[in-house]
Parts: C-alpha cells; sequence; structure tokens
C-alpha cells in the first residue's frame, strides 16, 4: 500500500503514456486503411478494365503474279486489294485484273494472285473458273450480285454511266463511243485500276478532249 502511494504519480504517467500510444496507433492505423481503399479500388479497376479492340487492325497478305514487287507485305484490314497492289509496286504491262476485286478489303493471310493477260485468255478459252479457290482476292458470285445491284442503282438515281463498273455495251451508249474506245476504256481500268475521277478518262487511249466534253455529264465513278 506504503508503495503504491509513494510511486502513485509514475504508474499514473505510465498508463496515461500507455494509453496515449494507443490512441495515436488507433488513428494512423485507420488513416492508413483510407490511403489504401483507394489505391485497392483502383488497382482493381485498372484490372478489370478491359482493353478496346483495335479498329485498324494490320495484316499480312501475300500478293504474286503479275506484280512489280511480289512478296509478303503487312497493311491494314482496312486496305484493298488495290493498295496491296500498290504497296507491291504495282501491275506489269503483262497483268489481267478482269477477274480480280479491287476493292475487297484485306483480310489477314490473304493471297492475292494477279493473272498474265495470257493466261485469263487460255483460261476463258479452255471454259476453266478463272477463281481458283487458292486466290482470294477473286471475283466471286457475290461480288457479281452486288457490283450489278450498285449499277443499277447509280444508273436509276443519276442516269449516268458508271466507268468502273460499266460493260462494253454501257460504254457505247455514250456519245461519240464505239466498240474500239469502249473496250480501251475496259483496258484501261483492267491495267490500272479502278477510275478515280472522271478526268481520268482522257487518259484513255482515243479519248481526247472534245470526246471527253461530250461524254462529262453523262458519266461517273
Amino acid at each position: 500500500m506504503n508503495f503504491l502511494k509513494k510511486h502513485k504519480t509514475k504508474i499514473f504517467v505510465i498508463i496515461f503514456t500507455c494509453f496515449t500510444f494507443y490512441a495515436i496507433s488507433s488513428v494512423v492505423s485507420v488513416n492508413e486503411k483510407q490511403d489504401e481503399a483507394p489505391k485497392v479500388k483502383e488497382i482493381t479497376k485498372k484490372i478489370t478494365k478491359k482493353e478496346p479492340e483495335t479498329e485498324n487492325q494490320k495484316v499480312i497478305v501475300d500478293v504474286k503474279g503479275e506484280i512489280t514487287n511480289p512478296g509478303v507485305y503487312e497493311l491494314l484490314q482496312t486496305n484493298t486489294v488495290m493498295d496491296a497492289i500498290n504497296t507491291a509496286g504495282g501491275l506489269t504491262k503483262a497483268s489481267d485484273t478482269s477477274n480480280i476485286n479491287l476493292s475487297k478489303k484485306l483480310t489477314d493471310e490473304m493471297v492475292i494472285i494477279v493473272y498474265s493477260q495470257k493466261e485469263i485468255k487460255e483460261m476463258k478459252e479452255q471454259e476453266e473458273i478463272t477463281c481458283p479457290p487458292c486466290n482470294n482476292a477473286c471475283i466471286t458470285e457475290e461480288d457479281l450480285q452486288a457490283e450489278l445491284k450498285t449499277k443499277q442503282e447509280t444508273h436509276v438515281e443519276t442516269g449516268k454511266v458508271n466507268l468502273n463498273t460499266a460493260t462494253i455495251e454501257d460504254l457505247q451508249t455514250l456519245d461519240g463511243i464505239g466498240e474500239t474506245k469502249a473496250q480501251a476504256i475496259i483496258d484501261y481500268r483492267t491495267q490500272n485500276g479502278a477510275f478515280q475521277t472522271i478526268d481520268d478518262l482522257k487518259n484513255v487511249s482515243g479519248i481526247g478532249e472534245s470526246t471527253f466534253e461530250k461524254i462529262k455529264n453523262n458519266i461517273t465513278v
């Protein structure tokens, strides 16, 4: 009893110190947990957040045949067969793209084969299919139907002849365009791809300024 009275002050100081230390430790612990909570949420959010899919993915295509620089090229899925051909240096003078869909969008591991004029002629003479399964750029039946529909809609809406889809008969309906010039137009788009503007028509052999002026209001691309 005498011991407690003698050391009363010291005991009180020790108890008060311990209580204060415990209170401070509790406050610090709570604050640390509160600070960690947002971090945990942020980390969880980053983990659960899905990366958006790339809209313009890269594709690998094999371009061969009558091409200036045949080979394997990396392009984008929004590119077309014509883009792939241009990337490979363009067409050779002996090429014939009459059975190729130049506007078809690229797919990964696509094979694009451009045949020569001689090969296409032989295929037609032998009545063989001019679109082998190994050539992913060939015109399919679906392509033909879509082209026909587009041509019909364009003709109905505008009454104009589309230089990129018109047949030799369609072209001959234009003033001053006979069979020879009509064939020259088809040969030009076969060799050089689709017309980009109607002015490109003046690059066709036999189509002069006077002929162009006669038909410019009746043609489209």
